[in-house]
């Protein structure tokens, strides 16, 4: 897994606050990302964890280029997709799909799961000749484990689990090389949660498919991740392997995260200590100068309040972490998802 094959360079997404209903004046900007980079190897999880509002859809959605980036570019195969439109931007459609949050609103209620699946062959016509459509999604449903004769039922008639697989089904369709993931099983019950994972796992396996797989649960994101970064208020904080993020991690923001995992394990509850942060999370309309951690960070001096930290390799650190004073913690393990 050395190929890039997903660039993201400084990417910004603000969002105008406007006043006035006549005339309209903007009077600032909501920055829902703010100077994110990453990339994305072939055949790999990249793993996007942080709290609600911390721009992670975001993040999805411009990566999809169903917005337009305010600044910074995505690249993909070294093609920059902010930029197309038109046929180049269906074509590229075909290679970069998204599995959505909710499997009860992701899904037209009016349509059947047939019609569903084969929609982007309808868009794609290339992809399937009209005659053998109908088999290729049976094919996909029986792929993602649901029956490939319930083609004619509608989403009403399935379970949670099931609408998600028929999300997945359809983003299979056109065979991509990337999947990004919003919160694919956030809706579901933790053992329905668990097949969904098993799923994606089998499914990247066959295919060699590339993910952005981006949750709050941190245990569901190591479960899938070969690397994980880790977000707040807008910006990556700290990324690194499975290992170095959940064994040893450097952001104090991250430290915390993981303090806060419940362990199974009473004999080592009674000894993980819980990093209890104080003060809310600062409005991205407002951020604070600087660290954008430093009103909740207990390491927190003066320089953090005049210098906007580099996510780079620290002393003492051995993957990169947005700190000045980055450091080593042991942390008690988070046990991974069944």
């Amino acid at each position: 897994m050395t190929e890039n094959i997903l660039e993201v360079r400084d990417l910004v997404k603000h969002y105008p606050i406007h006043r006035g209903v006549v005339f309209k004046k903007t009077i600032g900007h909501v920055k829902a990302v703010d100077g994110v980079s990453f990339e994305l190897r072939q055949g790999e999880t990249l793993g996007v964890v942080g709290e609600s509002g911390c721009g992670k859809s975001t993040l999805a959605r411009v990566l999809m280029n169903l917005e337009k980036p305010t600044a910074g570019s995505v690249h993909y195969k070294g093609q920059d997709i902010s930029k197309l439109s038109g046929g180049a931007l269906r074509r590229l459609r075909r290679q970069i799909q998204l599995v959505m949050q909710d499997p009860y609103t992701s899904l037209n209620p009016r349509m059947t799961v047939g019609d569903l699946i084969g929609e982007p062959f309808e868009i794609h016509p290339e992809v399937a000749p009209k005659g053998s459509r109908r088999g290729k999604v049976k094919e996909l449903l029986d792929l993602v484990g649901l029956n490939p004769e319930h083609i004619n039922r509608y989403p009403h008639q399935f379970s949670g689990g099931q609408r998600q697989r028929i999300g997945i089904a359809r983003a299979l369709a056109l065979r991509p090389e990337i999947i990004v993931c919003d919160e694919p099983v956030s809706a579901l019950d933790v053992s329905i949660q668990a097949q969904v994972m098993n799923l994606l796992e089998k499914l990247q396996a066959e295919f060699g498919l590339s993910y952005v797989f981006i949750a709050h649960d941190l245990s569901v994101v190591r479960h899938l991740s070969n690397r994980v970064a880790v977000m707040y208020l807008g910006k990556i904080v700290e990324v690194g392997t499975e290992d170095e993020i959940y064994e040893r991690p450097t952001h104090p923001y991250t430290q915390a995260l993981l303090s806060a995992v419940p362990v199974p394990d009473p004999t080592v509850r009674e000894h993980k200590a819980i990093i209890r942060l104080t003060g809310d999370v600062p409005s991205p309309a407002n951020p604070p100068s600087g660290c954008r951690f430093r009103t909740r960070c207990w390491k927190a001096q003066e320089v953090c309040a005049r210098e906007v930290p580099l996510l780079q390799i620290r002393s003492g650190s051995d993957h990169p972490s947005a700190c000045h004073f980055a450091e080593k913690r042991e942390i008690v393990a988070t046990h991974e998802a069944a």
